[in-house]
């Protein structure tokens, strides 16, 4: 029993710096809407500035002193980033400014790099703080008791700036209402400027204080975020009491799991999660959310309609430029082709379901990564001829997207996007420990195509004919009356259902359809490649098919494409470079502040008003 206490301990220790981060996470979130990404990035800034500033002030004073320090410099950082990067982009369609987060991530990873260097960071013992305390016989860490008793301060003075303070009565009335607090006169600019620096503020603070119990590295930014948008959805979104009991029951949960089941750790928060939602849609202390407050959804869309002469007659030369390909390029450009193309079905089959459907997924890796292993599989294990694997690739995956679906469908927005996750994340870790079957992070090799397709000319007209004819299909369906009903159901569900369309079941039998998608992609790749590993059902897959998405226009039918063929060629020739996330960082931002509408977006908007133009031009 005194085992137990001091592990719960050394939970409650860990759950004060991650309510710290989460907090300003969902203080961001509640107020300005925005699905920060770079969170884990400030929390890694406050690290590093906190063990620099407390390698120059010595003492007591100096090691308290540059935790204060370091929560405003961060703060003062993130205030910067809103500013420049963030407020250009409000009026964007929903959860655009996830990309420009996306790309202030690579950014501020390779300029630690540059200013840190690549070597861990040992963080200093707290003054006065070294050493442990005996409670019932087991010892306990001074430093986290002070932690512990430190937590309900935090947590008071939070309640107190959010409840009785007039900038607390403003953030909780933008919280409920932007709009109408916009009308009554306050400046939202300056007010979300605010929130948004105060909620890197803190995840300085927490990156700091965290210090003589870990030290900075350059992968901390990524090893905390997962588990610090756990905390905030197991919370509610936007709830500080839900956030802190999200994050003593993690904390705690995992200090039991490496204790008593260690083989849960790496998914054991996902499913505490996953059952959380299931039970209760909206979080612990969550509200339901209301459509399109994710920021400003933009101008209204005008109506899809397939492509008149002039466009058919650009993609059908397209499709000849890319079918004589082989006749004037090299290997590695068919091999950099056949990439791409498989790249485009798997962003156009998430396109699918988050531009025409308003789903959002964040662990759509899942169905492409379940395509490639289901082939795999069969191939390693049993020897299944390729052609009979091939087709039981988008099989295996459209079973696997229908079977997480049923859980997902009935939430919306930020809540359905993490749920994914939480399934996406189960998916990987049953690829990543079931070495019997999976071989783990060894992957499956020797995975190559029959011998009809065994050479890149061959193999390249195989995925041009099933890459290309899986992205028409799907823009088939688009314009389809399916297609139509799906768009209804995501721009207006309850006057869809009063005309007798059933959304959620018109809603799963798209997830289903794009997980199908997506798996048809995973086959194409893994006969590509030769081999498949756990890395493909990762986050980071989910995460780069959604950024294409959005890069190329979510409000277009082309976006996806254009998005993956843009990110592919410009990933390979950046990668060749030292710090090519610096550079692809800034593009990334360069275009979103430049494009807010996407790539594809973009340039018809502007056609439209250069014709526009054009007509009103007297003759």
């Amino acid at each position: 029993m005194a085992f137990l206490f001091a592990q719960f301990l050394t939970g409650l220790a860990n759950a004060s710096s991650l309510f710290l981060v989460a907090s300003g996470l969902s203080l961001i979130f509640g107020v300005t809407r925005i699905v920060n990404f770079a969170h884990g990035s400030f929390y890694m800034l406050g690290a590093f500035i906190g063990v620099t500033l407390m390698q120059i002030l010595p003492g007591h004073v100096g090691f308290w002193g540059s935790i204060l320090l370091t929560g405003l410099a961060v703060g003062l950082i993130g205030a910067l980033v809103e500013i420049v990067v963030l407020r250009p982009i409000y009026r964007a369609p929903e959860l655009f400014q996830l990309v420009a987060t996306f790309g202030v991530i690579l950014v501020i990873q390779d300029l630690a790099l540059m200013i840190w260097g690549a070597e861990d960071r040992l963080g200093p013992r707290a003054p006065g703080l070294r050493g442990v305390w005996r409670i019932f016989g087991e010892p306990v860490p001074k430093y986290d008791i002070v932690m512990i008793a430190i937590t309900p301060f935090i947590l008071f003075a939070l309640w107190y700036l959010i409840t009785k303070t007039r900038v607390g009565v403003l953030v909780r009335a933008a919280t409920q209402d932007r709009e109408m607090v916009g009308a009554l006169g306050v400046n939202q600019a300056w007010l979300f400027t605010g929130v948004f620096g105060l909620g890197c503020a803190l995840a300085g603070w927490g990156g700091a204080l965290q210090l003589p119990k870990g030290g900075a590295d350059l992968l901390m930014d990524f090893n905390i975020i997962g588990a610090v948008f756990v905390v905030v959805v197991i919370g509610g979104m936007g709830s500080l009491p839900g956030a802190f009991i999200a994050a003593v029951l993690i904390s705690v949960l995992n200090v039991l799991g490496v204790t008593y089941l260690p083989q849960s750790t790496l998914v054991l928060m996902f499913v505490v999660m996953a059952v959380v939602l299931i039970i209760r849609p909206y979080g612990l202390l969550g509200r339901e959310e209301v459509a399109g407050e994710h920021g400003q959804v933009g101008a209204p869309e005008t109506p899809i309609r397939p492509y008149g002469r002039t466009g058919q007659t650009i993609i059908a030369a397209l499709l000849l430029v890319l079918a004589a390909l082989p006749f004037f390029a090299d290997q590695f450009l068919l091999i950099l082709m056949i990439d791409m193309v498989v790249f485009a079905l798997f962003a156009a089959s998430l396109h699918f379901i988050l531009g025409t459907g308003g789903l959002v997924s964040f662990g759509h890796a899942a169905f492409f990564g379940g395509g490639a292993y289901a082939a795999a599989l069969l191939v390693f294990h049993t020897e299944t001829p390729m052609e009979l694997a091939f087709l039981f690739a988008p099989l295996a995956a459209g079973l696997l997207a229908l079977g997480i679906g049923w859980f997902c469908i009935r939430l919306t927005g930020v809540y359905f996007a993490m749920l994914t996750l939480a399934f996406s994340q189960l998916v990987w870790s049953l690829a990543f420990q079931w070495r019997e079957v999976t071989r783990g992070d060894d992957g499956l090799v020797n995975i190559w195509p029959a011998p009809w397709l065994n050479g890149t000319v061959p193999y390249y007209y195989f995925t041009l004919i099933l890459g290309v004819g899986g992205i028409l299909f799907l823009r088939h369906v688009i314009h389809a009356p399916f297609g139509y009903a799906l768009r209804a159901g995501r721009d207006s569900p309850r006057q869809a259902e009063a005309m007798g369309i059933d959304v959620k079941r018109i809603q799963y039998a798209a997830f289903a359809l794009a997980g199908v998608m997506a798996g048809l992609a995973g086959g194409i790749f893994v006969f590509s490649k030769g081999s498949v590993f756990p890395t493909e059902l990762e986050i980071a897959s989910s995460f780069d098919a959604l950024i294409v998405v959005f890069l190329g226009g979510v409000k277009t039918l082309a976006g996806g494409v254009v998005g993956a063929g843009f990110l592919t060629v410009v990933e390979d020739w950046l990668t060749r470079l030292e710090y090519w996330r610096l550079l692809l960082g800034l593009l990334i931002i360069v275009v979103v502040i430049v494009a807010p509408e996407g790539i594809v977006g973009s340039i018809r908007s502007a056609w439209q008003r250069f014709t526009h133009r054009k007509e009103e031009t007297p003759r």
